[in-house]
């Protein structure tokens, strides 16, 4: 189903983005709430080009899927 596939939606992408930028950190807080901390430093940092770069391509990811 387009709806549901993970190229139609692009906060799968952004997903990613972030648990890549999890990884970069070298230990875990030991605390649940610190975790949550921290995924909200990654996201309030995202840079705007990463958003762009889902933006844009769009077009093409909607072509893939009436192609297929």
């Amino acid at each position: 189903w387009p709806p549901q596939s993970p190229d139609m939606n692009p906060i799968e992408h952004l997903w990613n983005h972030i648990k890549q930028e999890l990884n970069k950190y070298s230990t875990w807080p030991k605390v649940e709430f610190g975790s949550f901390g921290r995924v909200a430093v990654v996201w309030n940092n995202i840079d705007p080009g990463v958003y762009q770069n889902l933006i844009e391509s769009m077009p093409r990811r909607v072509q893939a899927v009436i192609k297929a």
